[in-house]
């Protein structure tokens, strides 16, 4: 009995950290497609200013 709530315990305990482990990727994975968009917005915003340069 008090085996089986220990193997209980432990077995909580390593799903808690599973999902905490998979939220923080998703996290990270968050930020880097953040990341990625803000990289891909500031290259368009440079060539909308190139393209204003050369048509004026």
């Amino acid at each position: 009995m008090m085996n089986n709530l220990m193997n209980e315990d432990l077995v909580r305990a390593h799903m808690a950290a599973r999902l905490g482990e998979a939220q923080e990727q998703r996290r990270g994975r968050r930020h880097a497609a953040a990341r990625r968009l803000s990289r891909k917005a500031e290259q368009a915003a440079r060539q909308a200013r190139l393209a204003l340069a050369r048509a004026s």
